[in-house]
């Protein structure tokens, strides 16, 4: 599973690097899941989608959730919305990385509409449907994978789309069992954490060049850092 990438293309080509020399000689069934975050805030939004469609890792399933940040991105594309959460949350960042200029947008008097139309027609046919695809969540053994976390009491087959992209504090608090163990991105922290009922893998790479992977093998468990 590898945590929150947002932007950060030079990090995801190393990872993926890691990745391959540390399954050498493994056997079995191999998926890697990418936890969402993909874009915004980092330089380089494009090439990460690029590289995660055009150069998925050889010999590896890949599960690509959605996350908070590809959420925003959608409403927007879709509209009506404003997109000045988008935007104050990393979103400059992605529209430079395809081309888009919002200088221009805002001087014309005419944004977001432009803006929007802009990216609409700057987006590969690709990475829109990479970004339609995204799926909520992933569950396989004893593990759930979703990009925030859960929220507690609430069965993992059925919670809600948007916790599973936006919780924070109700889930990281909880100290109960979630009936799997959840593996998780969204809230930063400095190294892994490690609970009795969630691993948190979200390392800021955007502003630590630290990406996180964690592997899980059998009953084993490890870290794989850039």
């Amino acid at each position: 599973a590898v945590g929150d990438i947002h932007g950060r293309a030079d990090l995801l080509a190393a990872m993926h690097g890691l990745i391959g020399a540390d399954s050498v000689g493994g056997g079995g069934r191999r998926a890697v899941v990418y936890l969402g975050d993909y874009i915004d805030r980092g330089p380089r939004s494009c090439a990460v989608i690029e590289m995660l469609v055009a150069e998925p890792l050889e010999g590896f399933q890949a599960v690509h959730l959605k996350g908070n940040h590809e959420d925003l991105l959608i409403q927007f594309l879709d509209g009506p919305s404003p997109g000045d959460t988008w935007l104050a949350n990393g979103g400059m960042a992605t529209l430079e990385s395809y081309g888009i200029d919002f200088s221009v947008a805002a001087a014309a008097g005419d944004y977001p509409e432009s803006l929007r139309q802009d990216l609409l027609g700057a987006l590969p046919a690709s990475h829109l449907d990479f970004l339609r695809a995204l799926k909520p969540f992933h569950a396989v053994g004893d593990y759930f994978f979703a990009h925030a976390g859960v929220r507690p009491g609430v069965p993992l087959e059925e919670q809600d789309e948007f916790d599973l992209m936006w919780i924070r504090g109700a889930f990281l608090a909880w100290r109960d069992d979630f009936s799997k163990m959840v593996v998780h991105g969204h809230s930063i922290v400095f190294d892994p954490q490690v609970r009795p009922n969630r691993i948190g893998i979200d390392t800021g790479a955007y502003r630590t060049g630290t990406l996180t992977c964690l592997v899980l093998e059998g009953e084993e468990r490890r870290f794989l850092q850039t």
